[in-house]
């Protein structure tokens, strides 16, 4: 599996991603008026890196590269428990200039604990139209 940059030929691909997977991992939520154009508003003007592996999108991961704030993790729920998760994760942290930060729903109980295992640290909360989420940073070594 490689970790590339993002080409517009993933596009239909990661847009069928991303709402697949928000829908498994945000059951708490009612996912019934996302669409498949939510990925363009949600990654626009960000770096946008795809997990391939052998020419399977698995995952994706999105910053805000200026701000080192990662917006966006999402793997294939078919794809998870694999590492892909880990590979895009330890790719963006590679990629920061100073402390990471990134927003976690509060009940996406799984994530928070993946971003933890990772040293992500829980530094505030906060509210969000999608609920309470956690303020984590990853300060670099």
């Amino acid at each position: 599996m490689i970790i590339r940059p993002w080409h517009e030929t993933d596009r239909p691909f990661l847009r069928t991603l991303y709402l697949h997977a928000r829908r498994q991992s945000w059951r708490w939520l009612d996912g019934s008026d996302w669409q498949l154009e939510d990925f363009d508003a949600a990654t626009r003007d960000e770096t946008i890196w795809v997990a391939d592996d052998d020419g399977h999108r698995a995952g994706f991961a999105s910053v805000y590269a200026n701000d080192n704030f990662l917006h966006n993790l999402f793997v294939d729920p078919d794809w998870q428990g694999r590492g892909v998760g880990s590979a895009l994760l330890q790719k963006v942290q590679a990629e920061f200039t100073s402390t990471g930060s990134l927003k976690c729903l509060a009940q996406n109980e799984r994530a928070l604990a993946f971003y933890q295992r990772h040293g992500w640290h829980v530094e505030a909360e906060g509210e969000s139209p999608e609920g309470k989420y956690l303020l984590l940073h990853y300060r670099l070594p």
